[in-house]
């Protein structure tokens, strides 16, 4: 279903259907091209580290809940995004992890110099199997407005 920019409304929360299975070959291979800190690539480093075992890099579970977010809420209706206000990293991701997302509505306006845009400013929480929050941001997106010029 194609989402507009009005038919956001605030304090809607979505909670698509998709799940991420986190695998421990995925994290190793982003951490070695991407982010290659020795407790995302060694698992006898990663024991002596304050994640006790081998983690995924915050920067593979935004790219996994980005993923989910796409896969299960984003359409051709999306425009992008203008920036994020806040990431936080609330809780390590460890390989055999599954990863679902969920994202409020937080606000929304047309675009004061683009009448064919409206903006919506998200919350996306990702929780791993057990239901913590593993990672959070607010995003500033973008959509095409129905009518595309109201």
């Amino acid at each position: 279903m194609t989402r507009y920019f009005e038919d956001f409304e605030v304090g809607d929360v979505y909670e698509p259907d998709g799940r991420y299975e986190v695998t421990e070959a995925e994290v190793l291979e982003f951490a070695e091209r991407y982010d290659p800190q020795p407790f995302h690539l060694d698992k006898e480093a990663a024991e002596e580290s304050i994640f006790g075992s081998l983690a995924a890099s915050g920067w593979h579970t935004a790219s996994m809940c980005m993923r989910l977010l796409v896969d299960g809420l984003l359409d051709e209706a999306s425009m992008g995004a203008r920036g994020v206000e806040e990431l936080r990293w609330n809780r390590p991701v460890y390989p055999g992890d599954t990863l679902r997302i969920e994202v409020e509505v937080l606000d929304k306006r047309p675009s004061e110099s683009r009448p064919e845009i409206g903006h919506v400013r998200t919350k996306l929480v990702g929780y791993n199997q057990n239901d913590e929050a593993v990672i959070e941001w607010v995003a500033l997106g973008m959509f095409r407005r129905r009518n595309g010029d109201k």
